[in-house]
């Protein structure tokens, strides 16, 4: 029996790509902190999340020329503007505090999927061994 690898690893493979996404935007907003008129940006992870686990729902072929209804893109990413607690003078939007905050938590919760499908990966390892 083939190994089911979208039942074995659930949404943590999706979530690192969606975490590896948000890191290029925050990173972006970091380097971006003195830039006048720059306006900080983010993503809705539980929204692109939702929107890729309601992609992986597969309907059954009948023929083998069906296409297929798997996706692989960040479907649903929209980019949002964030609302500035303290606007600066010069129109730039970015709280670095803030979004250097973001940004470890986002490396956090991308470390913490990719401990869990380390750890998955290796149990799945073990199963074909035998052990």
């Amino acid at each position: 029996m083939p190994i089911n690898f979208e039942a074995a690893l659930g949404i943590h493979d999706q979530a690192l790509a969606i975490h590896s996404r948000r890191a290029e935007i925050l990173a972006n907003n970091i380097v971006n902190a003195d830039t006048p008129g720059f306006k900080a940006r983010d993503v809705n992870f539980g929204e692109i999340l939702s929107s890729q686990m309601k992609q992986r729902v597969r309907l059954s072929a009948t023929n083998s020329r069906h296409i297929s209804t798997s996706a692989n893109t960040l479907a649903g990413e929209s980019l949002q503007y964030r609302v500035p607690l303290q606007p600066s003078l010069d129109g730039n939007t970015v709280d670095l505090q803030m979004e250097q905050a973001e940004y470890a938590k986002n490396a956090l919760r991308f470390q913490s999927s990719l401990t869990f499908l380390n750890g998955k990966f290796q149990g799945l390892r073990k199963a074909i061994k035998g052990e």
